[in-house]
């Protein structure tokens, strides 16, 4: 028997029925617990009337709900994607002893409850806690108050720009950075026009995902918060409130925000998806931009 009128070993879904019921099983739970869920948020928000929709998206509450959470994604967001773009660079572009140890360390707020870590910070930053007194001393407030928010929000979400770049910047090695390094290139021009090109498309996959998820943190902001209507309660906490005070139509009105949110994030993954992915779907290793750079600091040694 000839190679080519071999038997090919059957594949996964080569059976029609299988590959038919997979689907449709796929399709029914993302239908029951993706879909519903947020069609079920648009149609609550609204079931009251536009009126009532309004008035509770600029309530007073609400809009420093809002505010809080903006002020903390700028704040949280930027120093995030600086400690993964450094953790990255170091993790990947140099060796040294606890490499490996960093590794982990980053992961960990992956690993436990955000819960877990609010409570940490109270141990750390509390009246009773490791820093408490010399603050309170010092008058500096950390819980209870923006830092603390901004804080807890950092934990949870550090890990994310870090994720994103560690896999890609390992794939693409350190060929292009050494070579610019030993045409005479300074550390910044090196960053700049060679690495950043390569991994500019994950750097905005993690920040967006950084950003969605400071703006939806619940368990670790509502340890540190206190969760003081109108001063320390973010959009997910105020959710909570309206929900408690039997202010259902308002409750949905402000999960619409965070719904829309969560959109308009799918949207940017996949787009940037696009752009960032090779003809396989992989990051492309290498960016004809920064692959150019290589010759022109050649030229400009020479000259």
């Amino acid at each position: 028997m000839s190679a080519s009128t071999a038997k090919k070993p059957p594949r996964v879904g080569d059976n029609r029925v299988f590959r038919r019921a997979l689907i449709a099983t796929v399709l029914v739970v993302t239908a029951f617990f993706v879909v519903a869920p947020l069609v079920v948020i648009g149609v609550e928000a609204f079931s009251k009337g536009w009126a009532v929709y309004a008035a509770a998206i600029t309530d007073a509450d609400t809009r420093h709900a809002i505010y809080l959470t903006v002020v903390t994604a700028l704040i949280a967001v930027p120093v995030n994607t600086v400690f993964g773009v450094a953790a990255a660079w170091a993790i990947t572009k140099f060796d040294f002893r606890g490499r490996r140890f960093l590794l982990i360390v980053i992961e960990i707020p992956f690993s436990i409850s955000p819960i877990v870590a609010g409570v940490a910070y109270l141990f750390v930053y509390g009246l009773q806690g490791l820093f408490g007194p010399a603050l309170q001393a010092a008058d500096v407030k950390i819980l209870f108050a923006l830092p603390g928010i901004v804080l807890a929000s950092m934990f949870v979400t550090a890990p994310f720009v870090a994720r994103e770049l560690i896999p890609l910047m390992q794939a693409q090695g350190r060929d292009l950075e050494e070579a610019a390094t030993s045409l005479g290139a300074s550390g910044w021009r090196t960053f700049f026009s060679v690495t950043l090109p390569n991994i500019r498309w994950a750097l905005l996959y993690g920040v967006v995902l950084c950003n969605a998820r400071v703006m939806g943190e619940f368990g670790a902001v509502s340890v540190v918060s206190g969760n003081i209507r109108g001063q320390t309660n973010t959009m997910p906490l105020h959710i909570e409130l309206l929900y408690h005070d039997y202010q259902t139509a308002g409750a949905f009105a402000v999960a619409s925000i965070l719904a829309v949110l969560a959109v308009v994030t799918l949207i940017a993954k996949v787009l940037l998806e696009r752009q960032g992915a090779g003809r396989r779907g992989r990051p492309a290793l290498a960016t004809p931009k920064a692959a150019a750079v290589i010759p022109q600091l050649a030229s400009e040694k020479t000259t």
